[in-house]
């Protein structure tokens, strides 16, 4: 079973309907097309490096690992960003990672 964030554990008791539809809408995205978890988790990655959103850089880091994304791959995709988003916001991002990576061996 995953780990939620205390935040986002929060949200889910105080709003267990609404959490509930949130959740069903990402699973149905993921289901809607031919992208595999892995490339989803991906882009969802970098998507939240655009939104600077640290809890989700965790989360879809995490998310592709479990899917078989290499820490290589989770770092190409953020790299890829330098010039839409700038670099300190990569290297805000590859901070992030290594939250993740750092922990699994």
């Amino acid at each position: 079973m995953a780990k939620y964030p205390k935040n986002y554990v929060m949200i889910q008791k105080r709003f267990s309907e609404l959490m509930k539809a949130h959740e069903d809408a990402g699973k149905r995205a993921k289901e809607a097309g031919p992208i595999d978890a892995k490339t989803a988790n991906l882009i969802q990655l970098a998507a939240c490096v655009a939104l600077r959103s640290e809890g989700g850089v965790h989360s879809h880091a995490r998310r592709a690992l479990q899917a078989g994304a290499s820490r290589d791959e989770l770092y190409h995709s953020i790299v890829l960003l330098i010039n839409t988003v700038g670099f300190p916001t990569i290297a805000a991002a590859f901070s992030w990672v290594n939250d993740i990576v750092g922990k699994k061996k």
